[in-house]
């Protein structure tokens, strides 16, 4: 019987739990930072009046508007790897946090980036090859996501 009751807790636990580990500093994706706003070439900073929860892990946007474009199509506007710098997942194979104003869209996915002090991984991942580092990057995410 006690057998029954773990599995049943392991599978309404799995239920609740990520997909994946998302980079949630301050709370939020992205630091809190609008997902859909990246799409226009913009870093906006979300209003918690506009928050949206997908996958266990909570939004914010700038506008109703941006909002209601992720609740339509939330994948599209998930941040690559998690929302951990994808540098780092590349070349390391390591999640580390980001500057949510350090980014890129490459091939309709957006990637964030770490920027502090004089080290810009984006200015790395562009000064390297982005196309093989964004293959090791997928490689290496599989490998660390969860």
């Amino acid at each position: 019987m006690s057998r029954i009751v773990v599995v049943a807790f392991l599978i309404g636990f799995n239920s609740i739990a990520q997909s994946i580990d998302y980079n949630t500093k301050k709370g939020y994706v992205a630091k809190g930072y609008d997902v859909v706003a990246y799409f226009d070439n913009k870093a906006t900073v979300g209003d918690e009046k506009y928050t949206a929860e997908y996958d266990n892990v909570k939004f914010k946007f700038s506008s109703q508007e941006n909002l209601e474009k992720f609740k339509g199509n939330p994948k599209k506007y998930l941040p690559k790897y998690g929302g951990y710098c994808a540098y780092a997942v590349a070349v390391s194979s390591k999640k580390v946090s980001v500057n949510p104003e350090t980014f890129e869209i490459r091939d309709g996915e957006l990637l964030l980036f770490y920027n502090s002090g004089k080290t810009n991984t984006l200015a790395l991942w562009n000064n390297e090859s982005p196309e093989v580092l964004k293959i090791k990057a997928d490689k290496n995410w599989e490998k660390i996501k969860n």
